[in-house]
This record gives structure tokens, sequence and C-alpha cells, in this order.
């Protein structure tokens, strides 16, 4: 029985981070002077983890990324491909980052790939600068491509972790670029406008490719086309006339209707995965067209479609937790993001409304406050420490962004000590929401005991 380097999920994640722990303490820059890809480049190389023929999609965007990505690979795993994905950040194990058809790769798998390429890591590792990492998201690429080799995949659907000219994940050759809606943030490592935010986002689209868009800013867009114009690429934007449309609520998502294809259904409750929807039926599309598989123009293809919609359950984005109180969580940090939390539940709603709130001081805290606090009767502000890179401001600054929309804000260290103040507020008639980052809706999947091995 061979034995392996790594044996544990723990051991294995240890090491992938362990170059960049090195940094923790270093004031990092914006993404084109402190992110370098060579690193991933070099493994990708030495251990020939693109020599197998496979069509690629990589999506970036500031919301809805993960939810595209996830739909986008479900359509093309029911139009009978072997799909792989890759997305960030995980609610409960790392291993959820990377998935063949739904599943996320095994912890046996996980270890032995890692296991046999640590020793090229180590060896690329050695050559690095003091002031130099290698990439944890390049390695979970490596260990991705590996493991897609293996499980015979012809089509992978990657997400980019923040911008996208300087991503490890975007080092892929795809033929297809996917851009979800675009805003602000990200400000030390992306820059201060929506143009420069755009040109990290433009980074993706590759050569003589093709780039879709859901509507965007004016000014997005002509950063896009600029982008795909250089690369002699294709750019289309979807115009908002050809979006989907919502047809009304079901009891455990929502019913959209898109050309075509006429109703579909949603398991999921937010409204803006409508238009994550839309992308994701062009973006495998168009991979399709490079496939072997069904005819576009077939009533078997739009049934496959409709299927791979009905099949994407994508947790932690306004998913249902328990019914009393009704507790709902949401990954929203912009003001759009929460709006739409509001629109969503409009009618599943029931008062009191107690909203636990935990949003990074490099996101858009004071909209998310501005959406939840005129809807709450109580905000509490709470945080996560589950992800070290993540910061909060400070809580006397929080707790007054929040006042302004609403008299009664209160103050927890944690979820749980959140919970402990909000579960009772509700009673068991109301409603409790958590929304903020990913890493504390992690922490509330984590509080219900949910897994999700496969999706």
């Amino acid at each position: 029985m061979t034995e392996y380097r790594f044996t544990t999920e723990a051991d294995a994640v240890t090491y992938i981070f362990r170059s960049l722990r090195k940094l923790r303490e270093v004031q990092r820059g914006p993404d084109e002077l402190t992110r370098d890809t060579s690193p991933t480049l070099r493994l990708i190389k030495d251990a020939q983890l693109l020599a197998s023929p496979r069509e690629y999609a990589v999506v970036t965007g500031s919301k809805g990324k993960g939810s595209t990505t996830l739909m986008t690979a479900k359509i093309l795993e029911h139009l009978g491909h072997t799909t792989g994905m890759i997305s960030s950040p995980q609610l409960v194990t790392w291993r959820e980052r990377i998935r063949v058809n739904g599943r996320a790769i095994p912890e046996a798998d996980f270890t032995r790939v890692l296991s046999e390429l640590a020793p090229l890591i180590d060896a690329i590792e050695e050559k690095l600068g003091e002031d130099r990492y290698f990439s944890p998201q390049g390695i979970f690429l490596a260990i991705a491509l590996r493991w897609f080799d293996e499980q015979n995949v012809n089509a992978a659907v990657l997400e980019v972790g923040r911008g996208g000219r300087f991503d490890d994940i975007a080092v892929v050759p795809n033929r297809l670029s996917l851009f979800t809606p675009i805003m602000l943030e990200h400000p030390r490592q992306l820059g201060p406008t929506i143009e420069r935010i755009a040109w990290h986002k433009a980074g993706i689209i590759k050569a003589h490719s093709f780039a879709y868009s859901v509507p965007q800013p004016t000014a997005v867009l002509d950063v896009l086309k600029a982008e795909a114009d250089a690369r002699d690429s294709e750019f289309a934007w979807i115009m908002p006339s050809d979006m989907g449309q919502y047809a009304g609520a079901t009891p455990s998502g929502i019913r959209m209707t898109l050309g075509r294809y006429g109703e579909m259904d949603l398991p999921m409750l937010g409204l803006y995965q409508i238009e994550n929807a839309t992308l994701a039926v062009q973006g495998a599309g168009n991979m399709h067209g490079r496939l072997p598989g069904i005819s576009h123009g077939s009533p078997e293809y739009v049934a496959a479609v409709k299927a791979g919609l009905a099949a994407s359950v994508w947790p932690g984005r306004v998913q249902k937790l328990q019914s009393n109180p009704a507790v709902y969580v949401d990954g929203a940090i912009h003001a759009d993001s929460a709006r739409s939390l509001v629109r969503s539940l409009e009618g599943r709603l029931r008062q009191p409304v107690i909203s636990v709130i935990g949003v990074p001081d490099d996101k858009d805290y004071p909209g998310v406050f501005a959406a939840l606090g005129p809807v709450s009767q109580t905000v509490i502000v709470t945080e996560t420490a589950r992800n070290i890179s993540l910061h909060f401001p400070p809580p006397e600054t929080a707790q007054a962004a929040a006042r302004a929309h609403n008299a009664d804000v209160r103050y927890a260290l944690n979820l749980e000590a959140a919970l402990e103040m909000a579960l009772p507020l509700a009673g068991t008639d109301g409603t409790v929401l958590i929304a903020g980052t990913l890493s504390l809706v992690a922490d509330a999947i984590g509080r219900w005991g949910l897994s999700y091995e496969a999706i």
C-alpha cells in the first residue's frame, strides 16, 4: 500500500497555505504589484496539467460568480458532459472548491493528488524570494486539473477568486469568459474606480475567444469590449430585454421565463438568480457548441437546459435554514445584493425581523445596513474569524453606520453570540436574516450541521 505525504484534509490545507502564511503580517498592495501567477504556470508545465483536451469557461464579476459557475456546470452535465468545476470560498470543507458533476473531490483523492504534486511545489517554492509566495489558489487549481484528468472531464467551469487578470484560476486556456455584475469592491487590491476594477476582471479574456456579460454600466462595458477587441475576441452583452423574467414563486424557489425555453424552475429563492441563470444558459450553449452531443435546435437540448437549472442547488444564497422562527442566510455584501435579498423574500418575511449582519471593511457594509435596517426590528452587527484575511470595521464604526437606519443596533463577537440574541427576539413566529461575507454564511451552515459533498 502506497504511503502518501498527506493523509487528512487538514494536513493538506495547512501545506497549501504555508507559503502565503509567511507573509501574513505583510501589508499587501494592488494585485498587479503583489500577485504572481508564474509559480502556478511553472507547476502546470512541470506536471503537464493542461495536456488533456478540454473546454474551459472562466467566470468573474462582483456578485453571482459562484451561482453562475454552478448553473453553467449543471447545464453542461445534463447535456451529457463530464463537467469539472472550481468555486470559492467553501462553506463546510475545502474540498467543495473542486467538483466533478457536482461531487466534491473525496478526501483520499485530495490528499493523494497533493502528495503527488508536492515535490514539484517544494522545488518551485525553494526558488521564490522572501517577498513572494505560491498562491494557494494555484495549488487548488493544480489539484483540480489532475483530478479532472483522472475523471475524464471534458468541460470545466472555473470561478476566479477576486479579480481576473492576475488570478491563478484564469491561467487556463479558456475559450469562454463570463461576466456577472461588476461593481466597486476590493479597492485596495483592484483599484478605486469601476473602470479599474473592470480592467482587472477583463483580464480573463483570451485571444480569439468568446465573452458574454450580463447588463453592466456603460463604463464597464466599454472596458470589457476594449479588452475583447485588443485580443480579437467576440464580445456580446445580454440586452436587458433578453434577460429571463420572473414568473412567480414556487414552494422551494422561483419560476422564470426565458425565450425559447419557456418557463423554468430554479430551486433558489434569490431573484438575482434569474440574471445568473440567463448568463449560464448562454455560456453553456457556447461551450456545448464545441463539444459532441445533443443538437442545439432539438427539443432534447431545451429539456436538458431546463433540467440542469432545476437541479442547480447553490447553498448559502437566500437559503432557508429553519422554519420557527424562519432563518434565512445570504452572502449579501453590497447594497444591491442586500436590496435583492429583501425583494426575494417579499411575502415570506414574518415579523419581527431580526437581522444579523457581518460585512468586511472592504465591502459595502453601509449599503447593507441601509437595505436591511429599515425592514428589521433589531440589527445585530457581528463578524467571523473563519478567514484570517478578512478585516471587519471596528464595532463602534459598524454600529454607527447601522444606527443611521435602525434605532436598535447591537453587537456580538461572532455568529453564535449573535444568534443567542436574535432567536429569542424573533420568537417562534418571526424571522432571522443572516447576511454578510460567505465566511459568515459558512459559520451558519456549520451551525445548522449541513453538508454539501454533492450538489
